[in-house]
């Protein structure tokens, strides 16, 4: 079952609607459907609750910046003694293309920085993820500017409706109390 589930992002207005912050706005569309607030705060995150007839459900966002989420996702991960499966990260994606959306078991980082500070923090690959496309600069030099940048204004239908899937993929999940191939193959998309 899934017991916490967790959107990368930075703290902060200036980041607010940036590349880098997709995976809190999908909390934020979760946190919506379900008639839950991000009012609490322990271990360096925001979070708020959900309760399912299979248990609660810990919505996390972290308030470490993204090099360093895995510090608070490590501290809940621990406190609540959770095993790799019962945990679910969010976020952007270079690799995918603008509102492609991925729902994986386990992987590498990837080279997101975030998904590498979890991973270290754990000590394990070994949990599910669910990356959110935003494509990718022309140049690799621009990739820092990239993630920190807000979308464009003709990019944000295909990353709203992208968001929208992710969330109810997220939602089918807490609601089934599992991941499995047959809502991996409904949830990973195309555009």
């Amino acid at each position: 079952m899934l017991r916490l589930v967790v959107g990368l992002g930075n703290p902060g207005k200036e980041y607010e609607r940036t590349r880098h912050n997709v995976g809190w706005w999908v909390l934020d569309e979760v946190a919506r459907e379900l008639g839950f607030d991000f009012s609490r705060e322990k271990f360096k995150a925001l979070y708020g609750e959900y309760s399912t007839p299979k248990g609660k459900v810990i919505f996390l966002k972290p308030l470490t910046y993204m090099n360093r989420s895995g510090e608070a996702v490590g501290q809940f991960y621990r406190f609540f003694k959770l095993q790799p499966s019962e945990l679910i990260v969010i976020y952007d994606d270079l690799d995918l293309p603008l509102g492609n959306v991925r729902l994986r078991l386990k992987g590498s980082s990837g080279g997101h920085r975030g998904v590498e500070s979890v991973i270290n923090s754990l000590g394990t690959k070994e949990f599910p993820r669910l990356r959110i496309g935003i494509g990718r600069p022309k140049r690799k030099e621009e990739v820092v500017d990239f993630v920190l940048s807000p979308f464009k204004e003709d990019e944000l239908p295909a990353v709203e409706k992208a968001v929208k899937r992710a969330a109810n993929c997220l939602i089918e999940a807490i609601r089934r109390g599992e991941i499995d191939q047959k809502l991996i193959n409904k949830c990973n998309t195309e555009v």
